[in-house]
């Protein structure tokens, strides 16, 4: 069935029962007759079906096709029709059988080298692992072997090498039980004879432990480093319990292998009793380089520090799930894995505990019986205030110790804020056994959180079993959708359980078993943690359970797509590898319907797949190698989910949302976009400066879209888009944004790709950041905005949608907070500590009103919008990439402030040139131009050009691109101390641009005779203006214009936020430059005066500036009267009356935010 748009509005609420009701009266008469409940509708080209029970318009699908203004396309079937290949039945649901090593006897062998031969292979089997009693056992051997000159004799009991063989036996055995405990993640359990218990609450003991060795060491790490050594800590809830203890430095040993020996007791001045249950040892170990081999095995580069080689963790006590809920400390010999970064190979660390005559014990407290609950009112207002600011705090990130202690002690306060709860756990003093009791009484007195909120739960800082399965049982009433969308956390919090037997574990496999969609996910997700250097081990178990159970059709499927992924990987990697002109692809016959690759500088693979339904159209994916793509994975993400929040809020901002997916240590597959160009395609079809000009966007948009209505839709779609995009990138502090990162869709939707800078870590460019504006938003995105040059009511539009947006995420900023710190162990370069979190939180401004946020974001519109630096990044990047393509540069205008090129032979030789003064200007806040005086040859009289100091720069800039390999002049610097727009720093500054303009036209004739240095100093129109007077003049004529501003009274201030003026009409048709003025009447000495910005040229300003009246009482505001201005200003006559009100404030309830237009309120 096609659905065409039109129909859109009469079916989006429709639930698709309704739908399918319909589709079936067209082909049965009688529908008492039919199990309406027995057909779905599914979607084509996609293993999709419809939810019957939800309205149609809230499924993906739908919501696409009416963005993308296409028709919906929907199979009415049966669930009989249904595929369900990749269904679990019992069958094929059964887990997949598990290969344990079986212990052995040892058959007598004549020779006893072949008996040591065998010992060897056996350790060699089981990871190379050599116990000290297999050692001392082979040794006792050999020793008896000799005595007796190689021959076995008779075996008899009393036979010394009879006793060795047992021996050696005894130690085999033991060493293939200890591999099978470590591998069942068991602790190694000697068959002693039961012993007697004691609880840990009452141990006294200090824990201590000895670490042996480390088994298994590479060839290579024993030519590289001379010396080892390890740095032991306990941690909990992601803090170190106790200051790490390093152990001595040690060298490698060789028996049957190589393998690094301390046998050296740790202790921790910590008793028993003080550590919590998810109590974690940590082994850090660090490789000293040896002097002959100058590099590490990783790197060429020479090191003279220690090397951080790899790191494992150990829970201490062995929490079994048993009906009393007993843990036992970790068994006398454990062994770890520990995976390296590069050379990706496992080894064992060997640890001993002592052995008491007794087993520790950690029995559960109980929680306490306190019922105490207090309201917050009834606190004393200081401290209600103080609690009341602590609680409002996004996150938990800042919270000083003074605030922790605060919240601790008032915690019985907070039950009405019930989001506060991580905040109260977080600040409890400790959370060993003593403690408990009362952490878990405030636990299950809890009022339940939202999902989303208990998310935060599951975070490092929260290490306690009963606070993770609370969590989990919270967060189990997320809908499929909504784990899909944060199953990327979900994986990364399985780093923080202290054990695989875990609610989140289970929750995670049981919706997986649920949801096709989910399975899949979960497993790209896992196969791409393998490479996890700290902890691949513990997601290849996890991995393992999730295959063993999800059914042998699934299991085959997900092996198809790996062979896939695989087959993608050693084709891109061929392509990358070979030169330019020998590079071809092959086309498979097999799921591929074509293979190409970009002709970028990471030359990643174009494959457009086969889809499986007939129905679907092919599915076109880029496959890269050589890049990160789990941060492209994770931004994405991040603006799915804004985008999702703006539309339930009712704001559909039109995002273009693509998937991306990371399959493996630095390569991935990312959808492509259809119908959809880079900005730097668009604009080079106007020459390398296409950059700095304003119409071609909106002709490439009017190219795709001829008829005006056609263009009308796309002009908006790129007005929403844009707005959604300038929010989302600010927040998320995308950087290296330039135009080839930018795309547009020729139905004018507009969106970034290729996110490897984020969170304000922006790409360097010389000794200057390349990103110097908040976002991009230039003169020909403004120009598509407006409809033209100058500024419109679209453009209002447009700041409103931004500023709409904006305080959105704000009032989500906790969950965005959480979501990242959850991936702050995911190995991302640029998201590592609490540093980068800031940034995100910086950028939301949490502790500012709406209001004061629609202000600051309408100036970063400004700033980007005036910013030459993200025009001059796009031209470099335009030449960057002509030259990689091989594309001709053409002779266009390369100055932004010119409209063309000139040239020595078009304005004659420059005789002599000078900055000759400077002005002070308003365009619209005060700045200083400098006046330039030009003599040519054959002229009498000089000419004079006004040029700004970025202009200058500009100039500057751009010959260092032309001109690499000549030593240009020194220009000044821009950074000044103090206030920049002051008359000082102009009087320096017309001197040093003197000096270098001297220094520039004496240059060699290449650089100083260059169209571009003669561009520069042609003369613009601009140059015949001169500065006027100030002053105001209220002629009689035509006045109009609607104003739009909010009106606010807080803490004895009235807050007048003047927002939007539009229509403005002038006496001579001119455009105006209009400002607001303000007076609270009466007001006899013009005390109460307040003015804007001016904004210039344009009759539909937008100002969102606040305009702030202190200590005024409530009273008082009653007799006063707001008086309201709107004025030209001018520079070569007098300022102009344009329009004005006068608003009684009586009229107004000022405890509340008022929004008036053209005189008209209401209440917001």
């Amino acid at each position: 069935d096609y659905f065409p748009q039109s129909f859109w509005s009469l079916i989006k609420n429709s639930p698709v029962e309704l739908i399918i009701m319909q589709a079936l009266c067209w082909v049965h008469d009688d529908l008492n007759e039919v199990d309406i409940g027995s057909y779905i509708l599914k979607v084509c080209g996609q293993e999709e079906v419809l939810q019957n029970k939800h309205c149609i318009g809230s499924h993906e699908y739908i919501q696409n096709c009416r963005k993308w203004d296409t028709d919906i396309k929907l199979q009415l079937l049966t669930h009989s029709g249904i595929c369900s290949d990749l269904a679990r039945t019992v069958s094929t649901s059964q887990p997949a059988r598990e290969c344990w090593l079986q212990g052995g006897t040892f058959l007598c062998h004549k020779a006893v080298d072949h008996v040591i031969k065998t010992v060897r292979k056996i350790c060699s089997t089981l990871d190379c692992v050599e116990t000290p009693a297999i050692t001392e056992s082979v040794a006792n051997l050999g020793r008896d072997a000799f005595k007796i000159n190689c021959h076995l004799g008779s075996l008899q009991p009393e036979n010394p090498l009879k006793v060795s063989l047992d021996q050696l036996t005894r130690a085999v055995e033991a060493l293939l039980q200890l591999h099978t405990n470590s591998c069942s993640n068991s602790a190694a359990i000697s068959p002693e004879e039961s012993k007697s218990t004691k609880e840990a609450w009452t141990a006294t003991e200090h824990l201590q432990f000895t670490i042996f060795a480390a088994h298994g060491i590479s060839s290579g790490w024993v030519s590289n480093y001379e010396k080892y050594y390890l740095i032991c800590s306990l941690t909990h809830n992601g803090k170190d319990l106790f200051k790490p203890v390093q152990s001595k430095k040690v060298g490698t040993y060789k028996s049957f292998f190589y393998l690094i020996k301390w046998d050296e007791l740790i202790i921790f001045p910590i008793q028993i009793s003080q550590l919590p249950l998810e109590s974690v040892l940590c082994l850090t170990l660090f490789g000293i380089l040896s002097q002959s081999s100058g590099s590490s095995p990783d790197s060429n580069k020479q090191r003279k520090g220690p090397e951080n080689l790899g790191q494992v963790s150990l829970p201490l006590f062995d929490f079994r799930r048993s009906d009393t809920q007993t843990s036992e400390i970790a068994g006398r010999v454990s062994f770890l894995y520990l995976r390296i970064c590069i050379i990706f190979f496992f080894f064992f660390f060997q640890i001993d505990f002592p052995s008491h005559t007794f087993d520790i014990e950690y029995k559960m407290p109980q929680a306490a019986k306190t019922t105490v609950h207090h309201s917050v009112e009834t606190l004393e207002k200081p401290l209600r205030e103080r609690l009341l600011a602590i609680l409002s705090k996004d996150s938990t990130i800042g919270l000083s110790k003074e605030d922790k202690e605060f919240l601790w002690e008032k915690r019985h306060y907070c039950h009405s804020h019930p989001n506060s709860l991580p905040k109260i756990l977080v600040s409890a003093p400790h959370w060993d056994w003593a403690n408990l009791p009362e952490i878990y009484s405030l636990l299950q007195r809890w009022p339940p959180l939202s999902p989303l909120a208990a998310l935060e739960l599951l975070d490092s800082k929260f290490a306690d079993q009963e606070v993770r399965n609370t969590a989990v049982k919270w967060i189990e009433t997320l809908s499929d959708d909504e784990l899909t969308d944060f199953l990327p956390q979900f994986v990364q919090a399985l780093k923080y359980e202290t054990h695989l037997d875990s609610a989140l574990v289970k929750f995670l496999l049981a919706r997986a078993l649920g949801s096709i969609r989910i399975a899949h996910y979960l497993y790209w997700l896992l196969k791409d943690t393998l490479y996890d250097t700290k902890f691949g081990v513990r997601y290849e178990q996890i991995l393992g359970a999730f295959l063993s159970v999800c059914g042998k059709r699934l299991r085959e499927e997900l092996e198809k797509q790996t062979r896939l992924v695989q087959l993608f990987g050693m084709v891109a990697e061929k392509v990358k590898q070979t030169s330019g002109s020998a590079r071809q692809v092959l086309n498979s016959k097999c799921y591929v319907k074509a293979c190409s690759f970009f002709s970028s500088n990471a030359v990643p693979l174009k494959v457009a797949l086969i889809n499986a339904d007939p129905l679907g159209e092919e599915i076109n994916v880029m496959f890269k190698v050589g890049e990160d793509l789990r941060q492209d994975m994770l931004a994405l993400q991040m603006i799915k989910i804004m985008d999702k929040i703006w539309l339930q809020e009712g704001l559909d901002l039109r995002m273009v949302i693509f998937k991306c997916l990371s399959t493996g240590k630095d390569r991935g597959m990312v959808e492509l976009v259809p119908a959809s160009d880079t900005l730097r395609k668009i604009q080079v079809e106007y020459g390398v400066t296409g950059s700095f000009k304003d119409k071609p966007l909106a002709e490439w948009l009017r190219k795709y879209n001829p008829t005006e209505e056609e263009y009308e839709k796309a002009s908006e779609n790129f007005i929403y888009s844009c707005a959604g995009c300038c929010v989302a990138t600010y927040v998320l502090g995308i950087c290296d944004r330039h135009n080839d990162n930018i795309m547009l869709r020729n139905t004018g939707h507009m969106f970034h790709i290729d996110f490897g800078k984020f969170l304000g870590h922006a790409q360097m460019f010389g000794s200057f950041k390349r990103d110097r504006a908040p976002f991009v938003l230039t003169s020909d995105m403004a120009y598509v905005i407006n409809g033209g040059e100058k500024p419109t009511i679209r453009f209002q539009l447009f700041v409103d949608l931004c500023c709409q947006a904006y305080n959105l995420i704000r009032k989500h900023a906790s969950l965005f907070l959480n979501l990242l710190s959850l991936m702050l162990s995911s190995g991302l370069p640029e998201l590592s500590g609490v540093q980068d979190l800031k940034y995100v939180q910086d950028a939301l401004q949490p502790q500012t009103t709406d209001a004061e946020a629609t202000i600051f974001f309408t100036r970063l519109i400004e700033s980007s919008l005036g910013s030459v630096a993200t025009k001059f990044n796009f031209f470099i990047h335009n030449l960057a990439q002509l030259r990689f393509s091989g594309l001709p540069s053409n002779d266009e205008p390369i100055l932004s402030f010119s409209a063309k090129t000139y040239s020595l032979k078009q304005d004659g030789r420059i005789k002599q040139v000078s900055v000759f003064t400077y002005q002070k200007r308003y365009n619209p806040d005060k700045h200083y131009i400098y006046v330039v005086r030009v003599l040519r040859e054959g002229q009498v009289e000089p000419t004079f050009v006004f040029r700004t100091f970025d202009e200058f720069q500009e100039l500057h800039n751009k010959l260092g691109i032309l001109f690499p390999l000549w030593k240009l002049p020194g220009f000044p610097n821009k950074m000044v101390l103090g206030r920049t727009h002051i008359k000082d720093v102009a009087a320096k500054r017309k001197v040093e641009l003197n000096s270098y303009i001297q220094s520039l036209m004496n240059s060699s004739p290449e650089v100083a005779e260059c169209d571009l240095v003669y561009t520069f100093f042609h003369p613009l129109l601009r140059d015949d203006k001169v500065e006027g007077i100030d002053g105001i003049a209220r002629p009689a004529g035509k006045v109009g214009g609607e104003v739009k501003l909010s009106i606010s009274y807080r803490n004895s201030t009235l807050f007048v936020m003047v927002m939007h003026i539009k229509d403005l009409v002038t006496e001579d048709g001119a455009d105006p430059n209009p400002y607001v003025k303000t007076y609270l009447l009466p007001d006899t000495h013009k005390t109460s005066k307040r003015k804007t910005k001016i904004s210039r040229k344009t009759r539909n300003p937008t100002f969102n500036e606040m305009l702030v009246y202190s200590g005024y009482s409530m009273e008082t505001l009653k007799q006063r009267e707001l008086q309201l201005s709107v004025l030209s200003a001018e520079s070569l006559r007098e300022n102009f009356f344009l329009g004005g009100i006068t608003l009684p404030l009586k009229d107004f309830n000022l405890s509340k935010e008022t929004l008036l237009i053209k005189g008209e309120h209401s209440h917001i």
